[in-house]
């Protein structure tokens, strides 16, 4: 048999094979673009930065029970050294580090950390949210000394020893640090004393003029803003804390802890970090 006769196809094979290519490429034909639609709805959403900013008597180290679970949940952190040296010294070298980290940011800001926080976000387009963590979040031209007349009780300001030091250009400053004796009590109560013996060994001074520095900017009129409030604080009482977190419509949260609370509850520090991110960043 001639095989090349046996299968040649016939006019009624050739429409029948012809009718079956035109179904299959009007059916890649719609099926493409919908793929590519659903596709492009649903991009991969890159976690926004997030930039720790430490406050006075300690350093970036502070944030370390924070930045292993930030990390671990997949968002990029940073933790710059806060120079506290004074606030326009302070928020300007911030402001310059923001320009060099890419994309969205979620700054926080601890203690005095607050005030470098508001003060340096008010020309960073990059900055969508701002988190309080037991920080000073003050109007423009408040200053710490003013908000501590305001809400009296803390027990910070009689524990801390008072250290001259050179001026670049000439005369003398004066460094605070905490007393190691009393670092615990005022500072972190519900930190086991062994590590609060050893942040008081290592802090870091801050420059005395920063109670007395007027802020001239305040983000927090212009930037989403949250808040967590620590109700055991002898540094910057509760009811200041309160005060400063209803101004700036900050979404709040409560905690039963010492100003030290980036030691004592990272997770609580973690979670509002996070809620910031999720809610501005999409």
């Amino acid at each position: 048999m001639n095989l090349k006769t046996a299968f040649r196809p016939t006019r009624k094979h050739t429409a029948v094979l012809a009718a079956a290519a035109g179904v299959a490429a009007l059916t890649l034909t719609a099926t493409a673009p919908a793929n590519a639609a659903k596709a492009t709805h649903h991009p991969v959403q890159k976690k926004p930065t997030v930039v720790l900013v430490h406050g006075a008597f300690a350093d970036a180290s502070s944030w370390n029970g924070v930045i292993k679970r930030l990390q671990h949940d997949g968002y990029p952190v940073v933790a710059p050294a806060n120079p506290l040296r004074g606030l326009a010294n302070d928020s300007d070298y911030l402001h310059s580090f923001l320009k060099s980290v890419p994309g969205p940011v979620v700054l926080v800001g601890h203690s005095y950390g607050g005030s470098v926080i508001s003060q340096a976000a008010a020309d960073a387009p990059n900055v969508k949210a701002l988190v309080y963590i037991a920080a000073f979040a003050p109007e423009k031209g408040e200053t710490p000394a003013e908000l501590g007349e305001k809400f009296p009780g803390a027990e910070l300001s009689s524990a801390l020893n008072a250290v001259p030091f050179p001026l670049p250009g000439g005369g003398t400053g004066t460094d605070l640090y905490v007393k190691a004796d009393k670092f615990h009590d005022v500072f972190a109560a519900d930190v086991p004393k062994s590590l609060t013996d050893l942040a008081a060994a290592t802090q870091r001074p801050v420059a005395a003029s920063v109670f007395g520095d007027k802020p001239t900017e305040a983000a927090w009129k212009t930037i989403p803003s949250w808040d967590l409030i620590t109700t055991q604080d002898k540094a910057i009482v509760p009811d200041a804390q309160r005060f400063m977190a209803e101004r700036a419509h900050a979404h709040t949260v409560e905690i039963n802890s010492s100003h030290a609370v980036t030691f004592s509850h990272p997770g609580a520090v973690t979670r509002l970090i996070e809620q910031a991110a999720h809610a501005t960043v999409r």
